[in-house]
């Protein structure tokens, strides 16, 4: 909860609260068209970052709290000048490739080097941003990361007319696959066909079973 002042009175902002993972559904075909986005689809474990304050608290897809697992994330979440977020990404282990490693994310041993892919913002300064569209979604996104890399990174999208060069390139490099998403869409809780996932089928994340 924040105060703030309009026309010299004032009042309360309040953070939203009962935030839920939106979910892509499975595809075998990257949509097309200038109405879609398209990210990288990197292999690691779903994550809501939540900032209040002086107080950083990290959520999984299954609502675990993993706040003590990954410190660099929570780090980089204090260090910005913005005291009231709600950030939507991936924690990943980047290997010297630039490519997420699962294994390295799995064992655990490595949880101090796990950072935050960061692909979406649900709330700031204690306003939701949810019913915004995902453009303008973005656009705020960078503006709060900006200059600001180290343990929260800023997921790159690329526009629809590119799509299958794009989805050729991300599974050549050995990658996990695209996620599609309506660029003029609301956020919205559980599975969504604004979002669409197409994975690599060569990926080992195809048989995973988690």
């Amino acid at each position: 909860m924040r105060i703030r002042f309009f026309c010299g009175h004032p009042y309360l902002i309040v953070m939203p609260t009962a935030f839920e993972f939106c979910l892509p559904t499975a595809a075998k075909i990257v949509p097309d068209g200038a109405g879609w986005l398209h990210e990288i689809k990197y292999d690691g474990y779903r994550l809501r970052v939540e900032r209040k304050g002086d107080t950083v608290r990290l959520f999984t897809r299954n609502g675990h709290d993993w706040t003590k697992r990954y410190p660099w994330i929570v780090e980089a979440a204090l260090k910005n000048r913005e005291e009231h977020f709600v950030i939507d990404g991936e924690a990943v282990v980047l290997g010297v490739d630039g490519i997420s490693d699962f294994n390295a994310l799995h064992s655990r041993k490595n949880d101090a080097e796990v950072q935050l892919y960061a692909f979406d913002i649900l709330a700031l300064g204690g306003e939701d941003l949810r019913p915004l569209p995902l453009t303008t979604r973005k656009t705020k996104l960078a503006r709060l990361l900006r200059g600001r890399p180290d343990g929260i990174f800023i997921a790159p999208f690329e526009s629809g007319e590119i799509r299958p060069e794009l989805f050729r390139a991300a599974c050549s490099m050995g990658l996990e696959g695209l996620v599609s998403k309506r660029r003029d869409r609301r956020y919205g809780a559980g599975r969504s066909k604004d979002w669409i996932k197409v994975k690599n089928r060569t990926h080992p994340a195809m048989t995973r079973e988690l």
